[in-house]
């Protein structure tokens, strides 16, 4: 198996990448937003909950 991030053979106490470096690297672009899928809306976002979905519940 190999780095993610620089290709080299990784480092069982790192795994999956070869270094702290490059495991830094990768939570680096994590919180950053690198790694975010774009979601764009939908037809299901735009329906608003049913009262079924918003019912609360009292307990006795």
């Amino acid at each position: 198996m190999t780095c993610p991030i620089c290709d080299k053979k990784t480092d069982p106490k790192y795994r999956p990448f070869c270094s702290k470096r490059c495991a830094d690297v990768d939570l680096g672009k994590w919180l950053n937003g690198s790694y975010a899928i774009p979601a764009g809306d939908t037809d299901e976002d735009q329906t608003p909950p049913s009262e079924a979905d918003t019912a609360t519940f009292k307990l006795h």
